[in-house]
C-alpha cells in the first residue's frame, strides 16, 4: 500500500506544481499584455498630438506660398531643397532624407539608432520641404514621429519589469501616425504590420498595433476633427462589367508603380553620390518647369505640394483626359526629383495621387464606366503594389472614402496589381520571403531586398 500511495501522492504533485506553472505564466502573460497594451497606448497618443502639431505647421507654411505668384511658386520648392539639405547637414550632422524607411531599418536591426539630432533635423526637414511645395507626403514624418515616440518610450521603459520588445513599440508607433495623419486608424493598424515584409504581415504585434492607431487617431482628432480625407462619389451597386474593368486597372496600375519605383531608386543613387547644393540646384530648377507645365496643361501649378489638390481637379469629369495624363507625368516626374534633390517627405500620398490619375484616365476613356469609382480603384491599386501593401491600400480606400462599397472591386484591383508588380517596390528595406515562411525561426530580420 506504501508503494502505490507514495506514487499518487508524488503525481499529484507533480500535477499540482505543472498547474501553478501554468498559472504563474498565465499571470506573467497577463501583466506583460496590459503593460504592451498601457505603453502602445502612450506612443499613441504622443504621436497623435505630435503629428497633429506638425501637419498645422507644414499646411500652414503650404497654404501661404501657394498665394504667391506664380514665378515665386515655381521657385519655392528648390528653396525648401535647398533648406532641408542644410538643416540635415548642420543640424542632423549629415542625416540621410529618410523617414517611413527608418522605420523599417529599426524594425529589422534591433540595435538601429534613433537620435534626437536626426529627429530634429529631418521634422525640420520636412517642414521645409512639403511647406515650401515639395511634391511629397506628410505621412513619411509622421511614421518617422511615431517610430521614435515608439524607441524612446522603450527606452524609458526598460527598468520596467518584462518591457516590452521594442519592435512592438515601433510598431505601435508607425500606426499612429499613420492612422493620425490619413485620420485612417484601420489602415494605421494594417499598414505597421504590412509594410515590414513583402507578402507576410509582422505576426504577434496585431494589439499593439490596434492601440496605436487607435489612440494616435483620437489624439489628431481632438486638434483636426474626424472629416473624412476626400469626398468621392460613386455609383453603388458596381457591376460585372466594372469588376472586370478593376482586374486591367490593377495591371495597368503595377506597370505604373514599377516605373515609378524604377525612378524612385534611381533618384535615391543619384541623391547619394552627387554634391547636394548641385543636386538641390538641378531639382529646384526641374521642379520649377513643371510648375509651369501643370498650370499650363491643367490651369493651376498642380505639380506643387502633396497632391491632393490634384485629386480633386481630377475628380472633375468635365477634366479632359490628355491633361489628366500630363498631370499624371508631371507628378510622378516631379516626386522622383524631389527625392534625387534631397526632399525629406513621404511616399504613400505620390502613390495615392498616381493611383487616382490612372484610375481617372481609365474610367474617363471607357465611358461607361463610373469615373469616380475607378479614381478609387486606381487609388487601391497603385498605393497597394508601390509600397506592396495591398490590404493597407484597400482600408485606406474605404475609410479616406467614406465608400466600404468600392472594397471588392478595390480588392480585385490590388491583388492584380500585386501580381504584376513582382519584387519590386518603392522601398529597399522591406524583408521578402520571411524567414519563418521557409520553416526557419523568426529572428525579425534579413537580407534587404527590392527594386
Amino acid at each position: 500500500m506504501t508503494g502505490p500511495a507514495h506514487g499518487y501522492r508524488a503525481r499529484l504533485a507533480r500535477y499540482r506544481a505543472r498547474i501553478d506553472g501554468r498559472r504563474q505564466e498565465l499571470g506573467h502573460l497577463a501583466r506583460r499584455t496590459w503593460q504592451v497594451v498601457a505603453l502602445a497606448a502612450v506612443v499613441g497618443v504622443v504621436t497623435g498630438g505630435g503629428v497633429a502639431l506638425l501637419d498645422s505647421v507644414i499646411m500652414g507654411v503650404e497654404e501661404r506660398v501657394v498665394d504667391w505668384p506664380l514665378w515665386l511658386v515655381a521657385g519655392a520648392p528648390l528653396a525648401g531643397l535647398a533648406l532641408s539639405a542644410a538643416i540635415l547637414r548642420w543640424i542632423g550632422q549629415g542625416a540621410s532624407p529618410s523617414t517611413a524607411d527608418e522605420y523599417l531599418k529599426g524594425f529589422h536591426d534591433p540595435a538601429y539608432p534613433f537620435p534626437a539630432r536626426g529627429f530634429v533635423a529631418r521634422t525640420l526637414a520636412s517642414v521645409a520641404t512639403i511647406g515650401f511645395g515639395g511634391p511629397m507626403g506628410l505621412e513619411g514624418p509622421s511614421i518617422y514621429v511615431g517610430t521614435t515616440v515608439g524607441s524612446r518610450v522603450h527606452h524609458l521603459a526598460r527598468r520596467l519589469p518584462g518591457p516590452a520588445d521594442r519592435r512592438i513599440l515601433l510598431v505601435a508607433g508607425a500606426a499612429a501616425g499613420v492612422a493620425a495623419i490619413f485620420k485612417a486608424p484601420a489602415t494605421g493598424a494594417i499598414f505597421a504590420l504590412e509594410v515590414p515584409y513583402q507578402d507576410d504581415l509582422a505576426r504577434r504585434m496585431l494589439l499593439p498595433s490596434l492601440v496605436g492607431a487607435a489612440t494616435g487617431y483620437l489624439a489628431f482628432a481632438a486638434f483636426h476633427g474626424t472629416e473624412s480625407l476626400f469626398r468621392v462619389t460613386g455609383t453603388e451597386p458596381f457591376s460585372y462589367t466594372d469588376l472586370v474593368a478593376a482586374i486591367g486597372l490593377g495591371v495597368l496600375a503595377a506597370l505604373g508603380a514599377r516605373l515609378f519605383a524604377r525612378g524612385l531608386h534611381w533618384a535615391k543613387r543619384r541623391a547619394a553620390t552627387s554634391s547636394p547644393w548641385v543636386r538641390v540646384l538641378v531639382a529646384g530648377a526641374v521642379l520649377a518647369a513643371l510648375v509651369v507645365v501643370s498650370n499650363l496643361a491643367c490651369g493651376a501649378p498642380l505639380s506643387f505640394g502633396p497632391g491632393y489638390a490634384a485629386i480633386a481637379w481630377a475628380l472633375d469629369p468635365s477634366r479632359a483626359l490628355p491633361a489628366v495624363a500630363v498631370l499624371l507625368l508631371v507628378r510622378c516626374l516631379a516626386t522622383i526629383t524631389a527625392v534625387g534633390g534631397g526632399g525629406v517627405g513621404g511616399l504613400f500620398v505620390p502613390l495615392v495621387v498616381g493611383g487616382a490619375l490612372t484610375g481617372r484616365l481609365v474610367g474617363g476613356a471607357l465611358h461607361a464606366l463610373d469615373t469616380g469609382l475607378f479614381t478609387v480603384i486606381g487609388v487601391a491599386a497603385f498605393l497597394g503594389a508601390g509600397y506592396r501593401v495591398p490590404l493597407a491600400a484597400v482600408m485606406f480606400v474605404a475609410e479616406t472614402t467614406g465608400q466600404p462599397g468600392f472594397v471588392v472591386p478595390g480588392l480585385l484591383a490590388a491583388v492584380a496589381a500585386e501580381l504584376v508588380m513582382g519584387s519590386s517596390s518603392v522601398t529597399s528595406y522591406q524583408v521578402a520571403p520571411r524567414r519563418d515562411q521557409l520553416g526557419e525561426p523568426d529572428r525579425g530580420s534579413g537580407p534587404e531586398t527590392g527594386t
